[in-house]
């Protein structure tokens, strides 16, 4: 086995199976031993201006890119087809809607991190892993956009004949190490980048995209009683005694 088939057998075989891996377990093991620092470590007291903004825009973009992600990845053209979209309807879908939730991502984080590093007390809350997180998933959106502008909207890749195919044989343990060796340098980057972001994801704040409050949606209300010395007559139940 050569060099080059080496490199491909580590990078789109090894590697994605062994960051799998370290996803699950790292989150078993983050929820057994760090329940309650499994948290955003929100720094909304020491500045919410900035946060009311970049956050939102941050967090829709991000869930539009991931929506984009699952139909580009996950559904095959033949289905798309199907149901009477035309790859080139869907290819004008893909750019059109993608670049704009890219852009709001991209917008959103920007201004998180402005924030984060000129606000003193914000700054001062950022954990080394903080950094490297904010590191990898500025490379991951940037190399991604890269991906859509330079190889998709101005050139003649089309990803679901190549890395789409690569991501659904990954899941059926069928990994095609030639569809990924054979995409564009910048798709290659967006997964190996997206690759190392998952990796450490069970040891960051990221871990509070799995901690939905469903429970608030069945939860009893809750009842608050005043204290007001006015209103203790209205109460049901036991009157104090005056002596």
């Amino acid at each position: 086995m050569n060099d080059v088939t080496t490199l491909q057998l580590l990078l789109w075989v090894v590697y994605p199976y062994m960051v799998l891996a370290v996803f699950v377990l790292g989150h078993v093991w983050r929820f057994k031993a760090d329940r309650f620092g499994w948290t955003t470590r929100s720094s909304q007291l020491y500045e919410s201006k900035l946060l009311s903004i970049g956050s939102p825009m941050f967090h829709y973009g991000i869930i539009g890119i991931f929506l984009g992600h699952v139909a580009g990845l996950a559904v095959p053209k033949s289905w798309t087809r199907f149901l009477g979209i035309s790859d080139h309807v869907y290819h004008l879908m893909a750019i059109t809607i993608g670049l704009a939730a890219a852009v709001a991502c991209v917008g959103g984080l920007m201004i998180l991190l402005y924030r984060r590093r000129t606000n003193r007390r914000v700054f001062g809350a950022t954990t080394p892993g903080d950094k490297l997180m904010y590191l990898l998933l500025a490379l991951t959106i940037v190399f991604g956009v890269l991906a859509t502008v330079v190889h998709t909207a101005f050139g003649t890749y089309d990803y679901r004949e190549g890395v789409s195919i690569w991501f659904r044989n990954f899941w059926t343990m069928r990994p095609t190490t030639d569809l990924m060796s054979q995409a564009p340098i910048f798709f290659q980057l967006h997964v190996l980048s997206a690759l190392t972001l998952f990796a450490i994801w069970p040891f960051t704040r990221l871990v509070h995209v799995f901690a939905a409050p469903l429970g608030y949606l069945t939860r009893p209300y809750i009842l608050y009683r005043s204290k007001d010395p006015r209103r203790e007559a209205e109460r049901r139940g036991w009157e104090k005694v005056k002596f």
